[in-house]
Order: C-alpha cells, then structure tokens, then sequence
C-alpha cells in the first residue's frame, strides 16, 4: 500500500490527538481509552477479513444510550479534522483534487493549443468572448452548520501557519475543543436567506481573495505564452446563485425572500466593495495625476485620495438606502451606485492616471484587484437566477382563462395555447383583469415576476422553468413577466429533466426558434437547462447520461442551423448518480461543439464549500474551468464513432430496462429501500430550508434526488450510480464486446469520464456494511432483494475493473484509495451504530438516540466526502 504523505499524516496525528485531549479532558480517561479500543477493532476488522467485526458489535453494543452520542460525535469529528487536513494538503501538493495528477496549467494550454494550430488570435478571442457562470445553489448536501465550517477554516488556517513555523498549537486545541462543545446538528433548518447569507460568506472568505489571484496569473500566463494582456474587464468565470431564487418545491422561498435576498447581495457587494476602497484609499497617497484626474478633483496635494473618498461615500449612501429598503422603507435610489459602471469609471481614471505619469506597479496593486472584482461580481456579488416548476405558471393561466370563461389552459392543445400566448404578447392591452382574485398560489407566482420586474437587470440571472416539455411552457413564463412591467429581455431557460423531455428538448427548441416573436426576443442566444438528478432517477445513470450527451448534440446541431448561439447549462450535483465528478473531466467529455465559449453550470451543497472554501483551492478551480472551457471551445475531443454509438445505444436500452425493472416493478423494493436505509428518518435532518419531497404524499417518484441518493450513500451500498449499468455491461461482455468497451474506454472521453466516475463511486461502496444494514433492519422476505442487489454491486466493480484493464479499483489513483481505506475504520462504527440506533428509533424512540442517529448520519456524511 502507498504511503500517505508524511506531511499529511502528521497533520491527521495532531489533529486527532488533540480532539484525544478534549474528550479526556470532558468525559475521562476511561471513555477516552473506550474509543480509542473501538477504533482499534475497526481497523482489525478490515485487515483481517471481518475477523474483529463480532468484538465491535459487542463492544458498539456494550455502550449505554448516554455514551452513544458521544461516541458517534468522536468518530464524526475525526472524519471533519482528517477532511481539513486533506484539504489542506491538497493547497500544499498543488492538487485539483486528492490523489489526482493535477491537470496542466492554464500556460500549458495556451502552448498546446498553439502547437495544435490555433492562432494568439483564437486564444484571446476564446477567453475575451468566454462567459462561464457558477451558480451556486442551496441544495440541502451540507451537513455541518455554518458555525462549525467557520471553526474547519480557522484549523485550516492554523494549518496554513504551522507550516511557516508559527506556534498555533494551542489555537488548534482551543479551536477543536470549540468544535466539541458544539452541537453538530442545526436545531432547526436554515431559511433560504440563511442559505444565501451562506453562500454570501464562501465569496466573502474565499473568492473575494480567490479571483484576482486567478485573473492576475491568467494575465502573466497570457503574457508570458501569447505577449498579450488580459483586459482589465475581462472575467471568464462570473458567479450566480440559486440560493433564495429557487422556489421549485420549496415554499419557504417567496417573492418577499426573494426581494430581501436580491438586497442583501447588493449590500454585501457594496460594503466588500467600501473595505476594499478604504484600503485603497489609505495607499494612494500618491501626488502627481493626469489631466483628467486633476479636472477631477480640482486643486487639491492628493488627488486619488479625494476622488476614493467621494467613492467610498457614495457606497456608504449605498450601503445605507439598500439597508432602509431591507427595513421596509421605499426610499428613492438616489446618488447611489446601481451599475457596474458608476464604480468602475473612476477606478479606471486613477488607474489611467497612475500608468500615464510612470507608476504602473502602484496601478497593477490593490487598484487592478478591485477593478477585476468588479468585472467578475459586479454590483451584487452574484446574479440570482429564478426557478419555478412549469405547472405554476400553468395554473396561473388555468385560473385566467377560466375567469374569462375560455376553458382550461391545460386542456387545450400545445398549438391553441401557443397561439393564445402569442397573441397576447403581441396585444398592448393588459392581460390581467382588473378586478382579479387569483388563489394564493397563482398569486405568488404573480408576486415573484412583480419583483423580477422592478429589480435592476444586473441583478438577475435566468428565469429557469423546472418540467419544462413544452414551447407553451416558455412563452408562458415570457408573458407573466412582461405583464407585471418587465422591461428587459431576461433569460427563460427551460430545465429538461426527465429522459422523455431529454428526448423531446431538441423538438421544443425547434418549435420556438421557428416562431419570429421568439426569434425576436431572445436577440440570437439561447439557454437551455440539461437535468441530470431528476434524468438519473427516472431512467438509470447509464441511460441519463447517454440521453443528456445526445440532447446536447441535437440542440448543439439545431441551433447551428437557426444561426443562434447555445448556452448550455448544466444542473449537476456533487455524487455521480447527480452528474458529479471532476469538472474539468466532465467539460471535456460534453458533445463537440457543445462547449463555445459558454457554459453554466451548478455548485451545489458541500462542492462548494470542497471547490471554493479554499482561497488557494478556489483559484485552482476556477482555472480548471476556464482553461477546459477554452479547450473544448478550441480543441473539442471526437464525436463517438458509430460502432460506439451503437454499442452506447444497447447498453442504455439495456440498463434502463433493469433499472426500472427493479425501481419500478419490483414490488419489493419501495418497502427494502424504507427498511434498509434511513430516508425516512431523513426528513429529521435540518439539512435545508427545501422540503425532502416535491408533495407530502407520494413514493420514491416524489422523493428529490438528493435524499435518494444519500439514504444509498448511507448504507454504502450507492445504488443510484450503478443499477442498470451493471446488466449494461455485463451484457456486452457476454457478447464479446469488451475489446470495443477497451477502446471506447482509450479514445472517447465521454465514455472514459463515465467509467472513471463509476469507478470513484464503487471504491466507496461496500456490500459488507449494506448486509449489516439488512440483518439489523430488514425482514427475510425482503432480504433475499438485498442479496440480489448486493451480488450486483460486486459484479459491477469486476466488471470496471476488466474495462480499465486492472485487477483492483483506483489502480490508476491510489492515494484516494488509500484515503478511502484510511477512513473506513473510522466510518464503520458509525454504519454499526447507525443500524442499531435505526432499529431502536423505529420501535422506541428517545430524543437522545434520535440525535445520536442524526450525528452518524453527518459523521457517514463526511466519512464519504459527499451526500447528495
């Protein structure tokens, strides 16, 4: 077995000897040594075959219902600490990602690309046309509170200094015993603007500092290869936000959130922006200045002072209207800052300035970093997208037309409801009527457009319509907005989620392109929303990632015949069965063309806290994308070759079949998946402000994607990223397909990045703690589904291993194998824990062993790196 790194493991040494420390210290020596012998049988139980397992069931089983917290909280707090310091690790090795070969810098691209034809010219006109969004969503994947994450930062940071040579020990010890005393579980659920303050603060301590370092060595690295500079108003990765916007089944997000939400990024950007001029102006103390400055600010010894300081008043006056208008007052937007450009236009003449009269390094200082903020955040931090299910906006108009006596909008067909929406957004009268009482519902939906409508364009995003199958569905939303006064043509995004309307998506697109009202209005670019969670569930990964690369090809193909520019926006989440996986392995194995220039795509959960928590991190992360979006815009990978499509054709018929065969018409499994996992108990789990389910009632089709797939991910036994894809495989072999899955394997990403990513997420599986799950919880009748499944998963992981060729799993990555393996004895007390404390809760509930349960299932949680 490969060593970690020395470093590494001193850095896990300290930490857990001093959480060691802080347990004797509050519980005792002997409850001390009761862990520590817990751990010990653990680890034995791996190397020896399950040899040990008997002695920690006895001993997990020997502990009393007031050292079970305790216990589950000890193995749940290492598992935090060994994250911090692998996290940190991966800053001092220079990693995109633990155990993985760092992708070549963004310098050794431009060199490639040179190399590979492409001119200086298509280089810069790459990255200057380039508009890459990260939308950060709220999506209910982070465990730890926000209190403790602050806590994980300030241990990283003393990681930072320890390795300068700093003395930080007893901060660290004062820091994690902090994190003991702290309850781990929120005691109620975050509200959406908690969610948004949240992803506020990752901006705030992390990429505040994150982006100028990333623009600056992008602009040394295009001096250095192409002897050209980045402009100052250039930013290929913008941020946006879900958080607060997204109201699909959530109904703690209203039009008020919103409205509020919308107002605090404006002040958060405006008072980051007030600290970063304060600190500029306390530098500029310069003297000489251009003409232009000097007509400026009139005869006065420090010219770049004075003008800073009319800034920094106009953003305290800022500061101060955003912060009445949040207190309910309607005050008139008057000498504050609303657009980027009114913060901008004096930056850049005290930059002019500084260049122009010989002092270009005080210029390319503290100046440059605020200007390239601003490119990149603008004057709202991020730009909050609005989502909304495509059924509200139709019962909106099911409520209208029935007012007017025209019958119901849903019954008609999609031609008539076109055509009535055309019709009404060419008419001049108003759409409403005036004497209205919609529900309560509709109204809301006629609140949320009515706040769109009167905030500032530069603080939205897109409109993303959720279920969307149909033109009708867009045209819908389009008219809303422009009845409650929108006067911008705002992104409307449909989100194609299920394998149908993946399907359907290129006709849909088809169908509004050809209509010139919409031509019109879209002003030749169009966004469309590709799902992966909701696709995944329905269908079967296999199936859901095949039907999303070959609707990114039809809508690539369509809109290059109507002469429109695609953007394509990718709903992925954090776990394989959600589209998750390396960014830069997933960017280059999109469909060719499908990447130009353009590219949204969600953070979600605990990926941002993993991809962006990190200043150092972040700004690796942030030139992975911009450099793969450069490289599938300017060196997009082969289209499959027929024989792969075909071959890609049968394995996703086949998959999906026994997905479903399973999922669906197992009668069987609804009742394993409540027995055996502990979705149920999930609801439980203050995770987020959303709802577990779309509806109160309903079965595993209601059920979102991410408690899906975290009841699996508990369990270890990860049944979304695989089911279907095993038969898939299996069957191709049988038939003597392997040396075409070798090759598809060697030369088609697409295929490549799938089997890699399956592979990451059965190195983390493990049928041996499933089966523990079922002897605890499950009855004999429906065991017999458990042992079926389980025989799968291993026939999975022979299978991947005879595509990569090899004999174990991560031959290729054995530092995160080895990080798997290092982790496991600390996880597996909590799996056992968890399935007795599950068969307890389920027949005598006590408060102490429900927050017990809830404790593992974050330690699990952390143990796994992911949730959803």
């Amino acid at each position: 077995m490969t060593d970690l790194h020395e470093a590494l493991r001193d850095d896990v040494r300290m930490l857990g000897d001093c959480l060691g420390q802080t347990i004797e210290n509050q519980l005792g020596e002997a409850f001390l040594a009761k862990v520590e012998h817990i751990r010990k049988l653990a680890k034995a139980g791996r190397i020896e075959e399950d040899s040990e397992h008997d002695q920690l069931l006895e001993a997990l089983e020997a502990l009393s219902e007031d050292e079970v917290l305790p216990v589950a909280r000890a193995f749940t707090q290492f598992l935090n600490l060994a994250n911090i310091a692998e996290e940190h690790h991966r800053v001092r090795r220079h990693l995109e990602a633990a155990g993985q070969d760092t992708p070549e810098s963004i310098g050794q691209l431009f060199r490639r690309l040179l190399d590979g034809g492409s001119s200086v010219e298509q280089i810069v006109d790459g990255l200057g046309g380039m508009s890459v969004d990260l939308v950060l969503t709220a999506h209910p994947t982070e465990v730890n509170r926000r209190t403790l994450i602050q806590k994980f930062d300030a241990i990283a940071d003393c990681l930072k200094r320890l390795d300068r040579g700093e003395k930080v020990e007893h901060r660290l010890r004062e820091l994690i015993s902090q994190i003991w005393h702290t309850d781990e579980i929120r005691q109620q659920r975050p509200t959406p603007v908690e969610e948004a303050k949240w992803g506020f603060a990752v901006i705030e301590n992390s990429l505040w500092e994150a982006v100028p370092k990333f623009l600056r060595a992008l602009d040394e690295q295009l001096h250095e290869v192409l002897g050209v500079c980045l402009p100052l108003d250039c930013c290929p990765v913008r941020f946006a936000s879900w958080m607060g916007g997204d109201r699909d089944g959530n109904p703690n997000v209203t039009a008020t959130v919103t409205e509020e939400v919308l107002l605090l990024s404006r002040w958060q950007a405006a008072d980051l922006y007030y600290r970063d001029i304060d600190r500029l102006r306390a530098e500029l103390s310069m003297s000489r200045c251009n003409s232009e400055l000097r007509s400026r600010v009139g005869d006065v010894g420090e010219p770049y002072r004075e003008l800073l300081a009319q800034l920094r008043e106009s953003l305290g006056r800022t500061k101060t209207w955003i912060k009445a208008r949040l207190d309910g007052e309607q005050v008139p937007p008057q000498s504050v800052l609303l657009r980027e450009d009114d913060l901008l236009e004096p930056l850049l003449l005290c930059y002019r300035s500084l260049s122009e009269c010989g002092m270009q390094i005080i210029a390319e200082g503290l100046l440059q970093d605020v200007i390239r903020r601003v490119a990149c955040f603008g004057m709202t931090l991020v730009r909050l997208d609005i989502r909304q299910n495509a059924d509200r906006h139709a019962e909106v108009f099911d409520e209208l037309t029935g007012f007017y006596g025209l019958g119901r909008f849903s019954d008609w067909s999609e031609r008539q409801r076109c055509d009535y929406l055309l019709e009404e957004l060419r008419s001049r009268r108003p759409l409403l009527p005036r004497h209205w009482q919609p529900s309560e519902s509709v109204q809301e939906v006629l609140d949320t457009c009515a706040v769109v409508a009167r905030t500032e364009p530069n603080s939205l995003g897109s409109y993303v319509i959720s279920m969307a199958s149909s033109p009708s569905d867009v045209l819908a939303v389009v008219l809303l907005l422009q009845e409650m006064g929108l006067r911008h043509n705002m992104r409307v995004v449909p989100l194609f989620e299920t394998l149908d309307d993946l399907d359907g998506a290129s006709d849909c697109i088809d169908a509004l392109l050809s209509l010139d009202w919409y031509r019109d209005y879209i002003e030749g670019h169009q966004e469309v929303m590709i799902g992966y969670s909701d696709s995944a569930k329905d269908a079967g990964q296999l199936a859901a990632a095949w039907g999303q690369f070959k609707a990114q090809e039809s809508l690539t193909a369509l809109c290059q015949r109507h002469g429109v520019r695609l953007t394509l926006f990718h709903g992925r989440g954090g776990t394989v069965a959600r589209g998750g996986g390396p960014s830069h392995t997933a960017i280059l194995a999109q469909p060719p063309g499908s990447v130009d220039r353009s590219l949204r795509v969600t953070e979600q959960g605990e990926m941002i806290r993993f991809k962006f928590g990190i200043p150092e991190i972040a700004t690796r992360n942030l030139e992975l994308y911009a450099g793969a979006v450069l490289q599938a815009t300017l060196d997009p990978a082969p289209g499959p070759e027929s024989e792969w499509r075909e071959q890609m054709e049968r394995m996703a018929s086949e998959g999906m079949r026994e997905y479903r065969a399973v999922v669906r018409a197992d009668e069987h499994f609804v009742p394993y998946f409540r027995a055996a996992t502990p979705e149920l108990e999930l609801a439980k789990l203050p995770l987020g402000s959303r709802p577990a389910k779309r509806r109160a009632e309903g079965g595993i089709e209601s059920l979102r994607a991410i408690p899906w797939i975290f009841a699996w991910t508990q369990i270890r036994l990860m049944l979304p990223a695989w089911l279907g894809s095993d038969n898939a495989l299996d069957s191709a072999t049988a038939a003597g397909q392997l040396p075409l899955l070798h090759r598809m394997y060697r030369d088609w990403p697409f295929f490549h990045a799938n089997i890699d990513m399956l592979e990451m997420v059965l190195a983390k599986s493990d049928p041996d703690i499933a089966a523990f799950y079922d002897t605890r919880l499950v009855s004999e009748e429906l065991r017999v589904l458990g042992s079926s499944l389980r025989s799968r998963l291993r026939r999975a992981v022979e299978l991947v291993n005879d595509i990569k060729q090899q004999t174990r799993l991560l031959t290729d990555n054995p530092v995160i194998r080895q990080s798997i393996e290092v982790r496991n004895p600390y996880i597996d007390p909590l799996h056992f824990l968890q399935a007795e404390l599950l068969l307890r809760d389920r027949t005598q509930p006590d408060s102490r062993l429900e927050r017990a349960l809830m404790v593992t299932m974050s330690g699990i949680s952390a143990g796994m790196r992911n949730t959803g």
